[in-house]
């Protein structure tokens, strides 16, 4: 982990991806709380609030993520693919959570049954145990993985590859997130 970005290197727009479950949110959150940049949740701009994970609108959506990535500071997490392009034509930084299935699942589990609320969560949604995440995670989530990693290695910005979970831990003790 020697020669971490700091992250002043990754810039005033940084963007976070990674599978399903990586720690995506919590991440943005913390370099929140340690930069003053806005976090943003794409969940929160694609589903509409007080629902169960219902999308909005693709257009509404292309426009809420437009308004955003407009904006002069901000750490956005998020995969959309739809919309990378524009996003990482804005961004400053890069940050791919790199997780296992095993680690993400694990995270899912975790979070469903945690009586606390969930960093980035849905205003109004739940998270509960479903087999329709359970198999996105497990099913869907390797190829995405395979897609992420691949684009990461075709990203010209500041980058930043986290492929564990001490890996994040790692780059949380040195940001002193």
């Amino acid at each position: 982990m020697d020669g971490l970005l700091s992250l002043d290197n990754l810039g005033p727009r940084i963007c976070i991806m990674g599978p399903s479950n990586s720690g995506k949110s919590t991440l943005a959150e913390a370099i929140s709380r340690k930069t003053a940049m806005p976090a943003v949740h794409l969940d929160q701009l694609y589903h509409l609030p007080n629902t169960n994970w219902q999308p909005r609108d693709i257009n509404e959506f292309l426009r809420l993520h437009a308004k955003a990535i407009g904006k002069d500071r901000w750490v956005m997490e998020g995969n959309y693919t739809r919309c990378i392009t524009q996003r990482l034509e804005r961004a400053t930084g890069f940050i791919l959570l790199d997780l296992s299935t095993a680690a993400s699942l694990m995270r899912y589990i975790k979070r469903c049954y945690s009586t606390n609320g969930r960093v980035g969560a849905l205003e109004g949604g739940q998270d509960k145990v479903n087999w329709g995440m359970i198999k996105h995670i497990t099913l869907v989530t390797p190829a995405n993985r395979k897609r992420y990693r691949k684009m990461y290695d075709q990203i010209n910005l500041p980058k930043l590859l986290l492929i564990n979970p001490m890996a994040v831990r790692e780059g949380y003790r040195q940001w002193r997130l």
